[in-house]
């Protein structure tokens, strides 16, 4: 499978040297659905079952898609669903966050096979690279040579101009600077012959959820990840919108107003640093909020004050994002722990019941479900998504 520019999208296509194309498509929507057996990705696709059984037993043939359990109905033969190859394709992912580094190998049905993780004080290039180096090493030394060709790619999920960031997260300016002339491809080329995906970290959780987690129950909606600065992503038609530059939904720059009435941006007000500065000032460790296994109960008291100005100001932020766009859901996730998201949540629900919602209509306010670990899943499945399956956007309907 290459990276062929597809023009026609609406559904599957007979014609002989588009096989890319029915492949993409087929497996989108055993992606998003499930195992489905040859008649029922007929009617989907729009094309014959012969055509269908041709895709089908290529794919079978090449690994990707493995026959499921047979499916027995009221008369005639059991139908046997295709589904996806956990062990079909593998994946590298890695996430560059202010305070720590994940690297961690995917499979195709969005399984974690392994992971390493790298605590710092502020990333600088050169632990960065040689952490994924060693991480990509592990990862290889424990697959046998058969899975070791399975692997198609690595994802880099890296903040939006990440030399910018020093000033809010303590890094000296002139080494921090030199993550401005770094080339991510050019310098894992160095160590690894593998294809590199640069996605923006908080569009790579988007695809996370987005693949793997709640956002399979929705068509359009906004996604907000809230780590050291709160971040976002947007879905329209079943697929993570990118935009031009690939910085579309970059919901932590929106203009919001300050205590004082003056214009910040959303990181400024809703981000987890705002909860680690406050407890460095009462003189506590911020580190700790971090720590696996997640356990936020020690600063109760802290907690709760910012969880209520973060529901306030998602509160505003998810109305505003809503008279852009008609989205019919807003989900939430983050680098905290579960019963922090879910009273996050729950308080969002309750501010936006009282905030002015004229000629808007409000939408869902759900809770996602990958966690912490989103960005670096979505990292990984970048190279998979890329080279496996179906942008929507391009007017794909039959998702």
């Amino acid at each position: 499978m290459d990276g062929t520019k597809i023009r026609a999208l609406s559904g599957g296509v007979n014609q002989s040297g588009v096989r890319n194309h029915n492949e993409r498509l087929l497996l989108s929507i055993v992606q998003r659905h499930g195992g489905l057996s040859g008649i029922d990705l007929a009617r989907r696709m729009g094309l014959s079952p012969p055509a269908i059984s041709t895709i089908l037993r290529n794919l079978e043939q090449e690994g990707v898609l493995r026959r499921g359990e047979p499916v027995r109905g009221k008369v005639g033969k059991p139908s046997i669903p295709m589904e996806l190859n956990p062990d079909g394709v593998l994946s590298v992912g890695l996430k560059v966050g202010r305070r720590s580094a994940d690297a961690l190998l995917l499979d195709l049905s969005g399984e974690v096979r392994a992971k390493k993780h790298l605590q710092y004080d502020y990333p600088l290039p050169e632990n960065l690279f040689r952490f994924l180096a060693e991480g990509i090493a592990d990862f290889r030394g424990n697959l046998d040579a058969a899975a070791q060709s399975r692997l198609c790619g690595i994802g880099i999920a890296t903040p939006f101009e990440l030399w910018k960031w020093n000033d809010l997260i303590g890094a000296p300016a002139d080494k921090f600077r030199s993550w401005k002339d770094i080339v991510f491809a050019d310098e894992i080329a160095k160590f690894s012959d593998l294809p590199v995906f640069v996605v923006n970290d908080a569009t790579a959780a988007c695809r996370a959820e987005h693949h793997y987690g709640r956002g399979k129950e929705f068509r359009d909606y906004a996604y907000f990840f809230i780590g050291s600065f709160i971040g976002g992503g947007i879905v329209m038609n079943n697929t993570v919108f990118e935009g031009n530059q690939g910085n579309a939904g970059a919901l932590g720059s929106m203009r919001v107003a300050g205590p004082l009435g003056e214009s910040r941006q959303l990181i400024d007000v809703a981000s987890i640093h705002l909860l680690e500065a406050r407890l460095v000032e009462v003189g506590l460790n911020p580190q700790a909020l971090w720590r696996e296994p997640q356990d936020w109960s020690g600063f109760a008291r802290y907690v709760d004050a910012w969880i209520g100005q973060t529901a306030q100001e998602l509160a505003k932020a998810s109305l505003s994002v809503c008279s852009v766009v008609d989205f019919e859901a807003i989900l939430i996730d983050g680098a905290f722990p579960a019963e922090i998201r879910e009273e996050l949540v729950e308080r969002v629900r309750r501010y936006i019941a009282n905030q002015d919602t004229r000629g808007l209509i409000a939408p869902q306010i759900e809770a996602g479900s990958i966690g912490r670990n989103a960005r670096e899943i979505g990292a990984a499945s970048s190279p998979i998504f890329s080279q496996f399956l179906l942008n929507a956007n391009a007017g794909l309907s039959a998702l």
